[in-house]
């Protein structure tokens, strides 16, 4: 097992890393669904909910903000919106509830993972002090709502 050291992230990308982190964790409460053997149904109810409420407004900031400190044309760039793509068909396929929930349980966390390991180091080596200071003052954080109507993975 490879033993990863922490990233240190620039704090002007800090809000979006803890974003990040309820879309891990929508991931579990996935995977936690379907050990319980929960409706998909059920957990589509809410997964379409989170990706209304959190990961539309969160790709919407990082494609208009976050991206073009690298460019508009850099791979890894382009990488990360087909990614945003991707996971927004899969949030709209109503069918095959169980596979496409699977689906998007491990797109979503394989997504995460390349932007914080991969992408968000490289936006930082390149960002100039003057752009990270602009990111914070666009991006209001505010504290993650959860929708507690259905505790499905509880």
């Amino acid at each position: 097992m490879t033993i990863r050291k922490p990233l240190k992230r620039h704090k002007a990308l800090q809000p979006l890393s803890r974003e990040h982190h309820q879309g891990l964790l929508l991931s579990w409460k996935i995977r936690t669904g379907f050990k319980k053997k929960i409706q998909p149904e059920r957990m589509k109810v809410y997964t379409d909910w989170f990706y209304k409420m959190h990961l539309v407004p969160h790709f919407s900031m990082e494609e208009t903000h976050i991206f073009p400190l690298l460019g508009a044309d850099h791979t890894l760039c382009q990488q990360a919106i087909l990614e945003h793509k991707r996971l927004g068909s899969l949030f709209a396929n109503q069918s095959n509830l169980d596979e496409n929930l699977t689906e998007i349980a491990n797109t979503l966390e394989q997504h995460i993972r390349f932007e914080e390991r991969t992408l968000f180091p490289e936006i930082q080596k390149v960002a100039t002090e003057a752009q990270m200071k602009q990111i914070e003052n666009i991006h209001d954080e505010t504290d993650f709502q959860d929708n507690i109507s259905d505790e499905f993975w509880k």
